[in-house]
């Protein structure tokens, strides 16, 4: 679980904050309908980063290099678990950010956060690139036999040279997928998340068939496949980046990105291909069932 940084990036700056909630409601409701962040700018510094435009509010351009800990959340968290008008809904724990990006090593805030979750019997969603989740292991495993909780990992390639290129800050492929294989033990549901799919880099039939052969020997519930989106500043970012690093495959993904999505031609051949591995593998592509299940039992032993 050892820090994975990238040597050519300048160290983050961490700034501790003050927060006036913690639970941020959503306009959608499937397959959650509350997110909860507890930093601000992720370290891991992906290339792809969709969240870059979240430090617009703090007035600051740095998303990678300064890294805001809300060090009161879980004070929030308790009201805000505790209100008489808290339904025990789903909670997507690091929708914008990675709750075990390296800050939370010194900082330590998810181990609190855990346990309000196991006190007030409140599902969630924990998906991480990083295997520092493993130290709240016990945690996450009582709380799997209370309620629904599920841990995933992004992970987008099995090439170490190209992962440490598009996801600097991030651990290896490898240690992400024995994370998934370890918490397998627990009653968690186990996901694997295929996003984004970077066309021309990580989108050959060889990588994606690797990444289904080792969520199978992981015993993944589940692999959520989703292709790169480029809006906003994330737009400029990853094009000056695969200029710079992939030359021979920029004006390819220029031409395919003439809007914020590839084509639907593109993506019509990507999930064939995805779909037909899904079922060489016997994975399916979904949670939604896995999240009835479990909330149904949870519901009958609560109602009991």
């Amino acid at each position: 679980m050892e820090k994975a940084l990238d040597k050519t990036m300048t160290p983050p700056n961490y700034i501790p904050m003050q927060c006036a909630s913690a639970l941020n409601n959503l306009k959608r409701k499937v397959p959650y309908g509350w997110d909860l962040n507890i930093y601000r700018g992720c370290e891991h510094g992906c290339k792809y980063c969709y969240a870059m435009y979240s430090h617009d509010y703090l007035k600051d351009g740095n998303y990678f290099g300064n890294i805001y800990a809300k060090t009161n959340v879980a004070e929030w968290l308790e009201k805000e678990l505790r209100a008489s008008s808290w339904k025990r809904e789903i909670v997507n724990i690091g929708g914008v950010t990675d709750s075990y990006q390296p800050a939370e090593a010194q900082y330590q805030l998810m181990p609190d956060i855990l346990k309000l979750l196991i006190k007030y019997k409140t599902p969630a969603i924990i998906s991480t690139k990083s295997d520092l989740i493993l130290r709240d292991y016990e945690l996450i495993d009582q709380l799997s036999r209370i309620t629904y909780i599920n841990v995933a990992a992004t992970i987008t390639t099995m090439d170490e040279a190209v992962r440490e290129k598009i996801e600097p800050g991030g651990c290896t492929s490898a240690r992400r997928f024995e994370m998934l294989k370890t918490f397998r033990k627990t009653n968690a549901s186990i996901g694997l998340h295929v996003m984004p799919i970077i066309p021309y880099l990580t989108d050959g039939e060889e990588n994606l068939e690797s990444l289904f052969a080792h969520a199978k020997d992981s015993g993944v519930h589940y692999a959520l496949p989703g292709t790169l989106y480029l809006r906003g500043k994330t737009r400029p970012y990853f094009l000056d980046f695969i200029r710079m690093e992939y030359p021979d495959i920029f004006e390819k993904i220029n031409q395919l990105y003439k809007k914020g999505g590839a084509g639907k031609e593109y993506k019509e051949g990507l999930y064939a291909v995805v779909n037909r591995l899904r079922n060489k593998y016997g994975i399916t592509g979904a949670y939604s069932g896995i999240i009835k299940e479990k909330m149904y039992k949870e519901k009958t032993l609560f109602d009991e």
